[in-house]
């Protein structure tokens, strides 16, 4: 019955936490050898962080995280356009966090170890194969850095969780290539400053070609009164600009993207000072990948960015990623570690993940700032005069219904998995 995933990142932990709350044996297999907190900042949505709580996780989530106010577009000028509640602010029954990607990812590796035990949570074991045997798999790994095998391990299907650049994808789509860059370069950091607006917000500033997103990830000040601020700047680059694979997580040159943003100091937000003040900032281009017409083959399936990479537009890559894991349980609750549970899971998230993928390459909840680009460039008196408030309504509105999250839909629905067979 032991179900192997290959990827420790957030939703194969979440997925392996999740298994073992069912009472079926997990096997994690991560390629790098340690668990580091990298990365930046993260939003997970209020129907994410409901199985996390589910999962027993809400005291150390709200300890680490905080919990988001509100949500709020401006244009280049600072000017706002939309702004609305979220999480417990807006009625759902959960809070939305804010949380550096690496704290959470480091919550739920100890999470797992305390109670999967470190046995079954393995580094330096990257997938390389596998082959299917009589009611079962068998996976082999190597350790990236020797090149060396990792060893072989049996279950009874394999689960690949291993992100973007997935091995098993890789495997099921060997003519795929790589991720597809749409011109966009994001550079993003942390930084130490004073609290903005409610303290508590998550911006959004400028339009589709130019953008500037923040939100503070620390909810007690420093020494100095300042605060953890998670930023991002985007910009659409020229043609002529290039980027390579193996920069994908490069450290940025604020020289190349600062004079961008120089003059956006507003009342209520110094943009280039977070840029000047951030002491590592790296850079990503905006990638994903086309959906596929197919994640599971026998007893092999996809789930998280291996399944459904998407641009970090709306909040929910992590987020969908949980929501695969807790789809997935429970489908191997309902059918075992079957082929079975897989398709049933697949015919339930790949379409919804698939629209999403396309939405958010029409920018999602997002497009409102490029309509006011679009409609008035050189700025605004009233929003309402650029944009009707049933615009605004219906475009934040839809991505909520795509991604999942509607406040009262999500409110009257029961757990994924169900609480009355749950350890």
């Amino acid at each position: 019955m032991t179900v192997l995933i290959a990827g420790g990142g957030i939703g194969g932990l979440t997925l392996a936490l999740s298994l073992h709350q069912i009472g079926v044996p997990a096997k994690v297999f991560e390629s790098v050898p340690e668990f580091k907190a990298l990365g930046v900042g993260i939003n997970v949505l209020p129907h994410a962080v409901r199985e996390l709580i589910e999962l027993g996780l809400y005291e150390r989530l709200d300890a680490a995280g905080v919990a988001t106010k509100e949500l709020a577009y401006f244009s280049k000028r600072g000017k706002l356009i939309w702004s609305e509640p979220r999480g417990l602010e807006a009625g759902y029954k959960w809070p939305q966090f804010s949380i550096h990607r690496g704290t959470l990812q480091q919550l739920l590796v100890e999470t797992a170890i305390e109670r999967l035990g470190a046995e079954n949570i393995l580094t330096s074991h990257h997938l390389s194969g596998w082959r299917e045997a009589a009611g079962g798999i068998r996976a082999s790994f190597i350790d990236r850095a020797t090149g060396k095998p990792a060893g072989e391990y049996e279950g009874a299907v394999l689960i690949a969780a291993d992100g973007i650049h997935s091995a098993a994808r890789e495997k099921l789509y060997p003519n795929e290539g790589p991720p597809i860059w749409n011109g966009r370069i994001l550079w993003r950091g942390v930084t130490a400053a004073k609290a903005f607006l409610s303290g508590r917000t998550m911006i959004m500033a400028g339009h589709e070609t130019l953008k500037f997103v923040c939100y503070p990830i620390s909810k007690e000040p420093d020494a100095d009164g300042k605060f953890r601020i998670n930023w991002i700047a985007e910009r659409h680059m020229p043609p002529s600009y290039q980027w390579r694979r193996e920069d994908y997580n490069r450290t940025a040159k604020l020289e190349e993207f600062l004079p961008w943003f120089a003059d956006w100091t507003f009342d209520w937000l110094d943009v280039p000072g977070l840029i000047k003040n951030c002491t590592h900032a790296f850079e990503y281009p905006l990638v994903d990948r086309d959906p596929i017409p197919q994640w599971s083959l026998g007893r092999v399936t996809l789930m998280g960015d291996a399944a459904h990479p998407m641009y970090p537009i709306g909040s929910n890559g992590a987020s969908q990623a949980i929501l695969d894991a807790r789809v997935l349980t429970r489908e191997i609750q309902a059918h075992g570690a079957t082929q079975a549970a897989l398709v049933a899971y697949e015919a339930e998230r790949r379409p919804a993940t698939t629209e999403l993928v396309l939405l958010n390459r029409r920018n999602g909840p997002e497009q409102v700032m490029q309509l006011v680009e679009e409609r008035a460039p050189d700025g605004f008196e009233e929003v309402t005069d650029v944009l009707s408030r049933q615009e605004l309504e219906e475009i934040a509105a839809n991505y909520k219904r795509v991604a999942g999250f509607q406040v009262e839909g999500l409110n009257a629905k029961p757990p994924i998995v169900p609480r009355a067979n749950a350890i």
